[in-house]
């Protein structure tokens, strides 16, 4: 008797234990769910973020929800950067210029993304720390910084088209910079969120434009 009350008090915690597990899970979802609301891609939102909100636990500042969302910008940047030159390189070994030349176009954009990006990445980590009266030349920095990358990603999707270069290669290179440029548009939906709760709570109304 005695062994069958402790067999069953060990499944009671296993399953209280995995129930616990799993109302975690679901209440990280759903705080990403409304923190993404805003966001251009909010499924793409959800899943950037939930691993390290799993990770770090609730509640979790926008700041850093935002800096999370940059940190995984910029690391989908570097390695579609990486594939980018392995790419240049195996062209370079053949005759196709026109291709080569769209290439090394899209070497030069995503060089420039992530540059903006570290930058913006920095910029973020600013705000707060040398006085509100240099917060709206922080936000600005970074909205100019992080557009200036989605914007060359579109650039690059756009201008990759047809010629000799494989379906398949080709359809990678897109797909990657889809991800950078899809990334990029909810990293702003996230910083813009944040630096509205940002001016709200330290009654920042009417901040003084910019000129850059």
């Amino acid at each position: 008797m005695a062994h069958f009350v402790l067999r069953l008090l060990l499944i009671s915690v296993a399953i209280f234990g995995f129930s616990t597990i799993v109302e975690s899970r679901s209440r990280a979802r759903m705080y990403l769910e409304l923190q993404c609301r805003s966001a251009l891609y909010p499924d793409l939102c959800v899943k950037t973020l939930l691993p390290y909100v799993r990770k770090i636990g609730l509640p979790i500042s926008p700041q850093l929800l935002t800096q999370v969302s940059l940190a995984s910008c910029l690391s989908k940047a570097r390695f579609t950067k990486i594939y980018l030159n392995m790419v240049a390189r195996k062209l370079n070994e053949t005759t196709n210029n026109e291709n080569n030349q769209a290439v090394q176009e899209c070497l030069q954009q995503i060089n420039d993304g992530v540059n903006q990006i570290t930058q913006s990445f920095k910029e973020l980590q600013q705000i707060g720390k040398d006085g509100d009266e240099n917060f709206m030349w922080h936000v600005s920095n970074v909205q100019t910084w992080v557009s200036a990358a989605l914007t060359d990603a579109t650039t690059c999707i756009d201008g990759m088209l047809g010629g000799g270069m494989g379906r398949r290669e080709q359809a990678m290179i897109k797909a990657r910079f889809l991800n950078v440029k899809q990334l990029a548009s909810n990293s702003l939906a996230m910083f813009s969120r944040f630096t509205t709760r940002y001016r709200a709570s330290r009654g920042i109304k009417n901040p003084r434009s910019v000129v850059m």
